[in-house]
């Protein structure tokens, strides 16, 4: 179980960060709990009653905020979500261990993992939740639960970065994961019973990969509290926490929701720069000349100054360029990202609705949220040729049943324009709407075309 916070003198825990703590009382009806319109509505009635500029200023990569709600309504809502009650119909659709439910308790500071062979039983499942108190882990929750789908569907939309989720059931007395840190940005939703949390200091800041902790190592908690169904807990990633269900009759349930892996500055540096070093190479003749004989035979430390001097060029070039080369940060991101929340089969997603645009027709850019224009590499299968494409990728006919799910088989949707259709498509993707025949392209029939095309993929309609 967690160690205790010591309080001090002032009744402030010992060596504790600033952690900014709400509470807030009732405040109207189910309706009003979270707010769809836009993606920026969702997430800022999500943090309520934090504003969203206060949030990134004083919170994201910083340090953790706890909202601590009594409000039945909102609790009532959490609940809805994901129960335990929720697992019988759930496995009865074939779920299997590793791939969507995983099995394990904390034992003396140590994971251990109960996982079964093959497909889950529901009253094996409930039988060693009971007998054994192990944890259930409940993978990609989005994939089955509606409300779930919509809620990360739209943080996708405003972080611009791959949402998952986890549900963990822990039962009463019992903790399932021992102290460890992630490498993503962490949103908790308290949705049954009470969880006791315990947080650390970081011994890597925004870390980047996943680490277990061993206790004598973390020092006292900086954090210590208890979430009860309806509050909220965000803490940035790196940040070492660990969480038990108290002692009693009931069980515990919580789902996290989680961001921005692999989502940093030097992740994006990583992508663009194979495309700036491409592109610096074709005018300058210094990037095309042979590194030294037998370089790959020794330390290239030999060689640091005349890299710096290349670097200090991309540098200089960097500053004028207008379009980056994404290696694959947007593609893999539109691939595998959810696709738009919907009620019905989704046809409107698949198969192209309304008027054929022609010459004479008005279009507007649907679905801005799920598409990405950007400039790539394409090479000619001919004669090996590489030149600079426009790629437009959208998510539209993305499965929502393989979203964050790894090994699954993903492909991408969209189109691909030359360079000289830049300036037209921007015209598109920054109106409300268009006329077709005011579109910069040098031919009737290139415009057409153009639009054709985008109507096709669903990605525009005539109004």
């Amino acid at each position: 179980m967690p160690k205790k916070a010591k309080p001090t003198g002032n009744g402030k825990e010992e060596g504790s960060v600033p952690c900014k703590q709400v509470k807030i009382e009732a405040a109207g009806g189910p309706s009003s709990i979270l707010n769809f319109e836009s993606p920026s509505d969702l997430f800022e009635s999500l943090i309520s009653p934090i504003k969203t500029e206060t949030f990134f200023r004083e919170f994201w990569e910083k340090k953790p905020l706890l909202i601590q709600r009594d409000d039945p309504a909102v609790a009532t809502y959490y609940r809805s979500l994901f129960r335990l009650s929720d697992l019988k119909s759930l496995c009865s659709r074939g779920m299997y261990y590793g791939r969507d439910i995983n099995v394990c308790r904390c034992v003396n500071g140590k994971k251990k993992v109960l996982n079964k062979d093959g497909k889950v039983h529901f009253l094996q499942l409930r039988k060693d939740f009971d007998q054994k108190r192990a944890t259930i882990q409940f993978h990609q929750p989005q994939r089955f639960k509606d409300e779930l789908w919509r809620i990360q569907e739209k943080l996708e939309c405003y972080f611009g970065s791959l949402v998952g989720s986890n549900v963990y059931i822990t039962p009463a007395g019992s903790q399932g994961l021992p102290p460890h840190y992630d490498d993503v940005e962490v949103f908790i939703l308290q949705l049954e019973g009470e969880k006791h949390w315990c947080l650390y200091h970081p011994t890597v800041p925004l870390a980047r990969e996943y680490s277990v902790e061993a206790e004598d190592r973390i020092g006292r908690p900086t954090h210590e509290f208890t979430l009860k169904p309806g509050d909220f807990l965000y803490f940035p990633r790196g940040t070492i926490h660990q969480a038990d269900t108290p002692p009693g009759l009931a069980h515990s349930t919580h789902v996290t929701i989680s961001t921005y892996q692999n989502n940093s500055w030097g992740d994006f540096l990583l992508d663009t720069m194979s495309g700036l070093v491409f592109d610096t190479a074709k005018e300058d003749l210094e990037f095309r000349a042979g590194i030294p004989r037998q370089l790959l035979l020794v330390e290239a430390t030999a060689v640091a100054t005349r890299l710096s001097g290349f670097l200090r060029t991309l540098a200089d070039r960097l500053e004028g360029t207008k379009e980056l080369l994404s290696a694959d940060m947007k593609k893999d991101f539109v691939m595998n990202r959810l696709p738009p929340y919907h009620m019905g089969d989704g046809s409107e997603f698949s198969t192209p609705g309304g008027q054929l645009p022609r010459l004479d027709s008005t279009v507007r850019l649907q679905f801005k949220d799920h598409t990405i224009l950007t400039v790539g590499l394409h090479q000619d299968q001919s004669d090996g040729t590489q030149e600079k494409m426009i790629y437009i990728y959208h998510s539209l006919k993305n499965r929502r049943e393989t979203h964050m799910m790894g090994n699954e088989e993903t492909e991408s949707h969209g189109l691909r324009f030359p360079l000289s259709h830049m300036d037209a498509l921007k015209q598109i993707w920054g109106h409300p709407a268009v006329s077709v025949k005011n579109l910069k392209l040098p031919t009737d029939e290139e415009k057409e075309n153009l639009v054709l095309s985008l109507w096709t993929e669903c990605l525009i309609q005539v109004v």
